[in-house]
């Protein structure tokens, strides 16, 4: 049997300061996450119920959590690069899809933000110690 398994993240609102805005500029009223991780199958796929058989995402939310409140950001990039960094912390993690986004952008419309995907090639030189 194939199979291929993700936890799916949407629409997390985080409570950040990202940029600096002059009295003209709109400023964005929410910061957005969402959030894919593959991890292996048999961490979906159980034969019994337990959180000792599947990977516990709770501490790697309050993690993210953590980041985002942690100081001004400048750019959504740097903060996007430090979740990126606590997924990779994470061994069941093996690839990571993010995106970050602000809103709105412009007219009280839109969003704006910033996709990265990371395979399990390149989720190596995220983690700790490469």
């Amino acid at each position: 049997m194939s199979a291929h398994s993700t936890i799916e993240l949407e629409n997390l609102h985080l409570v950040t300061r990202i940029g600096t805005y002059g009295p003209e500029d709109v400023v964005p009223d929410a910061h957005i996450l969402d959030m894919t991780l593959a991890i292996d199958p048999g961490l979906v796929l159980i034969a019994e119920d337990g959180m000792d058989h599947v990977f516990d995402y709770d501490p790697l939310i309050v993690e993210i959590d953590r980041l985002a409140r942690d100081g001004t950001y400048a750019t959504q990039e740097r903060l996007i690069t430090r979740i990126l960094h606590a997924c990779a912390a994470c061994p069941e993690v093996q690839e990571v899809m993010l995106c970050l986004r602000k809103r709105p952008v412009l007219n009280d419309t839109g969003s704006l933000g910033v996709r990265v995907t990371v395979d399990a090639e390149g989720l190596a030189a995220f983690r700790p110690g490469a």
